[in-house]
Formats: structure tokens, C-alpha cells, sequence
């Protein structure tokens, strides 16, 4: 069976939709692309597609990621191009690579976020992230399915600046932080790394952190999306591509033959 891993977007107004629906949708493309698809055994056999920390329903996505298990041998490029041409606008298959590696899942150790605050002084923001940083802790509520839960919301964020440009869909949008060019209203920037920790600490638990040290409440909800998700570079604050072992890994069967001075081994 081969394996192919994924990573695909969810853009625009596809980033209201859940996950559910984004299954739905990714194995309808599954059949309109005639993909040899393996199969789980058992009574109900399921497509072999497992799903790798999705984001949550209303936040935009660049990093993605799911597997899928194969029947028959397919071009991880041929295949990723078929696929994003089933899928609408939106919902984008933007690379593929042949699994090589294993612990995949344990590679994402944490997310890169960009928050968008409309209607915030830059100035306001980027003392809000002052404060918030000198916290020891920062203690934020959340309810959960069973009940009020309070958590530490500093502890797991490795990275968090106000930004001089958004960045967003991969290019450059707007003349930086100060105002929106589309409203003329004040707008500011915060790139936010987060490490995959339980309980897990989302962007909205950051921004409720902001609003209780330092009174920070945008007037409209942020704009949120995923830039990263993966190995976590602790010095630079960086999140890394979980893709590139299995990019670099050499196939099986494709080592090196031994050369003309190489001894058998007893």
C-alpha cells in the first residue's frame, strides 16, 4: 500500500466550514478523481484517510494536513493536482509527498497564527503583547463540554510580536499595520506561535490572555489563520515544515549500490 500525506488550505469564506463538511467534500473529490483509494477491513470498510490536527470551524487555514492510503501506486504530484481540481476554491491541495517516514502527527509541535485586529492601534496592541509576555502566567476560562475549565494561556506561547505587514494567502496585503486600506480604520498584526500542548492553547484563548492583562478587546472579532503547523525551532521562535523528512528521506529500494572496494559482510 502506498501512502501519501497532504497539505491543503481552507481560504476566504471556506474557512467556515467544519470538518465534517471538509470530509464530505474531500471524498467526494476522492471519487470524481478515481483515486485507487485503500480500504479498512471489517464489516464497513472505510476509506484509509486519517486527519492531522484540523483547525477549528471560522479560522483560515494554509497548513492542513491528512493521509491517505493507496491501493496502487500514483505520482504524488499528479495525484495532488487532480485532487485540488475536485475540491472548490478554497479548500486547496498545495503539496504532496510519498510517506517515508513514520510519527508524522508527533511532528506538529505547534501552529504560527496571524490575528488580525480591526479597529486596534498598532501602539495599543504591541504594549498589550509587552504585558502579556512579562506574565508568569495568565490564567483564562474557556467552557468545555464538562463545565468552566481555567488554564495557563502563557505557558505554551513560544512566539508573539506585533507585525509590520499581514501576510495573508502567501502575499503581502495592504500598505502595513496602521490602517486598513479598505476601511481606513486603525489595524494591527500579531504573529502568535503556539505550542501543541494539553490542554491546547488556541489564538482565542491568546486574546482572551490579552484582554486580562492588559484590557486589549478589539471591536470586532480577529480575523485568524494558520500560517504553519510543525516541528518547532525553540531558538528562532519558528515553526518548520513537518513535510521535509519525507522529502529528503531516500526511497526504498533507491540506496546507493556499493561500490567497487566494499567488503561482504561475514
Amino acid at each position: 500500500m502506498q501512502r501519501i500525506r497532504l497539505r491543503y488550505t481552507k481560504r476566504g469564506r471556506l474557512r467556515f466550514t467544519s470538518h465534517r463538511d471538509f470530509q464530505r467534500a474531500f471524498e467526494r473529490a476522492l471519487r470524481r478523481s478515481a483515486v485507487p483509494m485503500a480500504y479498512s477491513a471489517g464489516f464497513t470498510p472505510h476509506p484509509k484517510v486519517s486527519y492531522a490536527n484540523a483547525a477549528p470551524t471560522g479560522v483560515a487555514s494554509e497548513a492542513e494536513y491528512l493521509e491517505i492510503g493507496l491501493a496502487a501506486v500514483r505520482d504524488p504530484e499528479q495525484l495532488r493536482a487532480q485532487l485540488d481540481e475536485s475540491l472548490p476554491p478554497g479548500l486547496d491541495v498545495i503539496d504532496a509527498v510519498e510517506v517515508r517516514t513514520p510519527n508524522f502527527v508527533e511532528r506538529l509541535e505547534a501552529s504560527e497564527w496571524l490575528l488580525r485586529l480591526d479597529g486596534v492601534e498598532p501602539e495599543v496592541a504591541a504594549d498589550a503583547v509587552a504585558r502579556f509576555l512579562a506574565a508568569e502566567r495568565v490564567e483564562v476560562e474557556r467552557r468545555t463540554k464538562n463545565g468552566l475549565r481555567v488554564f495557563d494561556a502563557r505557558g505554551a506561547v513560544a512566539a508573539l510580536e506585533a507585525v509590520p505587514a499581514l501576510v495573508e494567502a502567501g502575499a503581502a496585503a495592504g500598505a502595513g499595520t496602521d490602517r486598513d486600506v479598505r476601511t481606513g480604520r486603525p489595524c494591527a498584526i500579531l504573529r502568535l506561535v503556539v505550542r501543541h500542548a494539553t490542554p491546547a492553547v488556541r489564538p482565542d484563548d491568546v486574546l482572551s490572555g490579552l484582554r486580562a492583562t492588559a484590557d486589549l478587546a478589539p471591536p470586532v472579532p480577529a480575523e485568524v489563520t494558520r500560517l504553519a503547523q510543525g516541528p518547532l525551532d525553540e531558538e528562532t521562535g519558528t515553526v518548520t515544515d513537518p513535510l521535509a523528512l519525507d522529502r529528503a528521506a531516500v526511497p526504498v529500494g533507491s540506496e546507493p549500490a556499493a561500490g567497487p572496494h566494499a567488503t561482504a559482510s561475514a
